[in-house]
């Protein structure tokens, strides 16, 4: 198991910043970690690295803890932060032989890749680049160390469209490899193209995790109806909420399995019938309706 926690929680005084997480993340998975700011997603990444004591429970990369024996927790680990903290002095070409012999080694093949992937001039000093480019130095430096475990926190903040481009394909090489990643990010459109599973973080607990399959299970399917003639009620439909979309149409938006809406509809002039599955987004914000909770990390 390349990540493996039980009961992980961390309190800063009165504030609890994670709260009992249980979570496990296999070789060759690439896991999707969403919450919002302050949710506890940083929290859980500084844990995993044994930057912060835990207040309870324990961390462990391929089974060693990352608290009691951090130098050999982090022997197969890369981590790339979301606001880059790179030597200003040093040209990214300097950096990456640093960082290089501090890990103790890298694909120097791979890097020349990535460098030109990501267009990255690497005889500019760290101060002279942008935080796209800072950012770049720290995703080809992780990559090319071939790390059995990624630890990305935000990785394309910065970075253009066609750069993020270049870092799903990436992630796709490191997963063939057999690489774990696990991926902090906003960026849900990212998450729904590269991961095998998701867990959503609310206030500091972790309030649902599975595949996008299993976790579409929950919201609603979006069905849209239009009729050859005016739209019928189907007022007490179960796990129908329906509304008029002109007089000819309806929008609904359905729960569970749609063979009533079927059998309904049967006696019924359909001239079109069209459905689609919650995206991300839509499984994401259903943790977050109605919620005036306010994460505190």
């Amino acid at each position: 198991m390349a990540i493996h926690t039980v009961g992980l929680s961390k309190r800063y005084g009165d504030t609890v910043a994670l709260d009992g997480l249980n979570l496990t993340v296999s070789e060759g998975e690439v896991y999707g970690y969403l919450g919002p700011n302050g949710a506890g997603k940083t929290t859980t990444i500084r844990l995993l690295l044994g930057l912060h004591r835990p207040s309870a429970g324990r961390a462990e990369l391929f089974g060693v803890d990352a608290w009691r024996e951090p130098v050999r927790a982090h022997s197969r680990v890369a981590y790339v932060a979301g606001e880059p903290s790179l030597w200003p002095a040093l040209t990214s070409a300097e950096t990456f032989e640093f960082l290089a012999r501090l890990s103790g080694g890298t694909d120097v093949a791979y890097r020349d890749v990535l460098v030109e992937r990501f267009q990255l001039d690497t005889n500019k000093k760290i101060r002279a680049l942008s935080k796209g480019n800072r950012q770049k130095v720290q995703l080809i430096a992780a990559f090319a160390s071939r790390a059995d475990l990624l630890l990305l926190d935000e990785p394309t903040a910065g970075l253009d469209p066609l750069m993020e481009v270049a870092f799903r394909e990436t992630v796709v090489e490191a997963k063939r490899r057999g690489q774990a990643i696990f991926l902090s990010s906003h960026i849900l459109s990212e998450v729904e193209a590269l991961c095998d599973r998701v867990g959503i973080l609310r206030g500091g607990r972790l309030v649902d995790e599975g595949t996008l399959a299993e976790l579409r299970h929950l919201s609603a399917q979006t069905i849209e109806v239009t009729f050859d003639g005016p739209a019928p009620s189907l007022d007490g439909l179960e796990g129908a909420t329906v509304t008029h979309a002109g007089p000819s149409a309806l929008h609904i938006e359905m729960l569970g399995s749609i063979g009533p809406l079927i059998a309904a509809l049967a006696d019924h002039p359909v001239i079109s019938l069209t459905s689609r599955q919650p995206s991300l987004e839509e499984v994401f914000l259903h943790h977050y309706e109605d919620s005036g909770d306010r994460a505190k990390s």
